[in-house]
């Protein structure tokens, strides 16, 4: 047995998760002296980025583009304010964002406003002489800093121990919102990475092969995704890795077929049931879409489910007229009000809160990696080493052959 009990520890990124949280539905940007004023992690750039306000910044970063030309790509994740992603070549969700990164092969910088996981992902599907940058360090993600590497190699020992050494008793199977080196941990073990849009195949792919799966990061999603599968919650467990085992017997872990990793990101479990059924008395015929990162009871609760491109496009595509609570961060749920003017949209959660690790790719630190570039000097620039490369390759790949 790998581990015995201990406390139960809280990334600092979920700690932080409702920093930028208000009440009023207006998230413009603010000089970065200002921002950095909110009590979370900024990384530290020249001082003289600090107080320039959003026209000095745009001005800057749309000059530095057009002088940096075909050398540079841009990539925005739907979650960045607006005030980051008008400046993205391609915009999306972290699978479409994926896609794109292989298809670039001549831009030389790959500019990844977004989150860690996201710019790794990139850094491995890139070729070697394509360089990744994230904008800011400080842009993590609470659900993958809930799966650190030691705990899931413990997680995976124990199953293995228990279960026999990896197919045909047992594949891992994580999503994107997850380390390189967890990411490589499937891939060594004949697994594959999903994403939201991807889920429902990259499980079928996988009990193809294996009797069961472990999950990780998100018990959210992989509950969702098994419950649409058909299969009874009654064979799933969630292993908690705080505890022996997960705190489960070895008699439950061989009756499980869906082994869920406790963790869940911070957006998404804010939106609830209750949440749906007061908009629902409020307005006649609303449609309710979620992201499927919600609880069950949520998803239970909605019209529609899907990856932040579904969300999109199911109400881009809806008549004109129509009513929409979406349940997804409120930076996507704006713009998707503003480029559907013929409709009700709005957020299921009335408290306005923008994902707190995304938020951080404020326009300054765009502006500071793109002039370091001019000047040579290449700034955050992520590397993933070799091996966990070579081994995280095997697992995307997978992923992308579903497609």
């Amino acid at each position: 047995m790998a581990i015995t009990n201990r406390l139960p520890l809280l990334p600092t990124t979920e700690i932080e998760q409702d920093a930028f949280c208000r009440t009023e539905n207006e998230l413009t940007s603010l000089p970065l002296e200002l921002e950095s004023q909110i009590s979370v992690q900024w990384q530290k750039i020249p001082e003289d980025y600090y107080p320039l306000d959003s026209s000095e910044l745009e001005e800057r970063i749309s000059a530095a583009k057009q002088r940096l030309g075909s050398s540079l790509l841009i990539l925005g994740h739907h979650y960045q304010r607006d005030e980051v992603i008008k400046f993205a070549d391609f915009r999306g969700d972290s699978f479409k964002l994926a896609q794109q990164a292989v298809a670039q092969k001549s831009a030389e910088y790959i500019v990844f406003c977004g989150v860690h996981f996201m710019a790794e992902t990139a850094d491995i599907l890139t070729d070697q002489n394509q360089r990744v940058i994230l904008p800011n360090l400080a842009a993590g993600c609470s659900m993958a800093d809930m799966a650190p590497t030691e705990d899931v190699t413990d997680c995976w020992d124990d199953l293995t121990e228990i279960l026999g050494n990896g197919i045909p008793e047992i594949l891992p199977v994580t999503y994107m919102n997850s380390t390189a080196a967890i990411k490589a941990l499937c891939g060594k073990n004949g697994g594959i990475v999903c994403t939201s849009s991807n889920a429902q195949r990259a499980l079928e792919w996988s009990f193809s092969q294996a009797q069961r799966v472990v999950f990780f990061p998100d018990e959210h999603l992989g509950r969702n995704t098994g419950l649409k599968m058909g299969i009874p919650l009654e064979k799933m467990i969630v292993w908690n890795p705080f505890k022996p085992l997960g705190g489960h017997t070895p008699e439950a872990i061989q009756n499980a077929k869906l082994i869920l990793w406790q963790g869940r990101c911070s957006v998404h479990t804010r939106f609830t049931a209750s949440q749906i059924e007061k908009a629902r008395i409020a307005i006649p015929g609303l449609n309710v879409v979620v992201h499927p990162e919600c609880p069950m009871e949520t998803v239970a609760a909605a019209d529609y489910v899907g990856s932040t491109e579904v969300i999109n496009k199911v109400v881009s595509e809806a008549p004109a007229g129509s009513s929409w609570a979406i349940g997804t961060e409120i930076s996507l749920v704006n713009r998707i009000a503003a480029e559907n003017p013929d409709k009700t949209v709005f957020c299921l959660d009335p408290v306005v809160c923008p994902c707190t690790t995304m938020y951080r790719i404020h326009p300054a630190y765009l502006a500071w990696v793109l002039e370091g570039i001019e000047a040579g000097s290449i700034n955050n620039q992520i590397i993933v080493d070799g091996q966990t490369r070579q081994d995280a390759r095997i697992a995307l790949d997978s992923m992308l052959t579903l497609v």
